[in-house]
């Protein structure tokens, strides 16, 4: 158990969490030092004499841990850990948590928002009214862009945890046959999972909802795009990284896809420099920033996760670890 005379709290980006969600408040003696961005170059200076370390986006790195000689804990304020260096903290006897579950219904909900919206061109529409495209048809509608039914047709998820199950749970209520992705180049995980290739040839619609690491690094690439021989519809509301987005532009304008509804890129906010500049103004294409997370529910979830974690911990009841504890 940390020594509760003397813990210093460090919040590196408390910008990130609205202003209006509510913060529980710790029970234990402690201060509490706020930023509400920690640019790389100054978070190392900003936690040298913590002992407690709140992070949801700010990189902390091997370096940084190293001269942390009172750093205890890493509280991350999201689910995602690349982030932060954990083999640098397992290696410096530094606990790391993170939240788990809270998106549950925040994320599938903004899934589908993404997927209703691309199936049935409402952007693309509500933009061409706005232009004067409906007095210029001069009859009750026009179809200048395609509508297609969720009803009847294939959903490939990828990636088979919370977010998955939930996504597949309201596909099947929406009358959709769900396709289950096996990892990437597995045959054997059983007759609920449909081979990765077999999924990008054969699906409608394939939504991401996997991690990111090594092995789902760039994981549907050109080679990924030649195979969706049924043009679909893909959706990314995990990570930015999943998808090569140099790849992901080429295949939407060339048609090998019908669309495209992205919620989180490599690079955030979008640098002036990125692909998708070229493929902002698609009809088929639909970006959102990085807030499938956010409903009002779900960041109230995560905030109150975060404090428990941290309560747990001091209260030597370590909870939701990545690493640790250690004694």
């Amino acid at each position: 158990m940390p020594d509760m005379t003397s813990l210093k709290i460090v919040i590196l980006d408390r910008a990130t969490i609205p202003t209006n969600i509510r913060m529980k408040p710790l029970l234990f003696p402690h201060s509490i030092e706020v930023f509400n961005h920690s640019d790389a170059g100054i978070v190392g200076s900003r936690m040298i004499d913590a002992d407690i370390v709140i992070t949801n986006k700010a990189k902390i790195s091997a370096q940084e841990i190293q001269a942390c000689s009172r750093l205890k804990l890493v509280a991350i304020a999201a689910t995602g850990t690349d982030n932060v260096d954990v083999q640098a903290c397992s290696a410096n006897r530094v606990a790391v948590c993170n939240i788990r579950d809270y998106a549950a219904t925040t994320v599938p909900e903004h899934t589908f928002a993404l997927i209703f919206a691309l199936q049935r061109s409402l952007a693309a529409y509500r933009n061409a009214v706005n232009a004067g495209r409906w007095l210029e048809a001069g009859q009750f509608c026009f179809f200048d862009y395609p509508i297609r039914d969720l009803a009847g047709s294939k959903i490939g998820i990828v990636g088979d945890g919370v977010l998955g199950k939930a996504t597949a749970h309201i596909a099947q209520a929406l009358g959709m046959h769900v396709l289950m992705a096996a990892h990437k180049g597995r045959k054997e995980m059983g007759a609920l999972y449909t081979p990765f290739e077999r999924v990008l040839s054969e699906s409608d619609i394939i939504t991401l909802h996997c991690p990111l690491n090594d092995s789902t690094r760039n994981l549907i690439g050109d080679a990924e795009f030649a195979q969706m021989t049924r043009r679909p519809i893909l959706i990314n509301t995990a990570r930015g990284g999943l998808v090569d987005e140099f790849a992901l532009a080429r295949a939407l304008q060339a048609g090998q896809i019908a669309g495209a509804g992205f919620d989180v890129v490599t690079q955030e906010p979008l640098p002036a420099n990125h692909p998708f500049q070229e493929i902002l103004n698609h009809p088929g294409f639909i970006l959102t920033p990085h807030v499938a997370w956010a409903s009002k529910q779900a960041i109230q979830t995560l905030a109150d996760q975060l404090m428990d974690n941290i309560t747990a911990f001091v209260e030597g009841k370590p909870r939701n670890l990545v690493c640790g504890p250690f004694t």
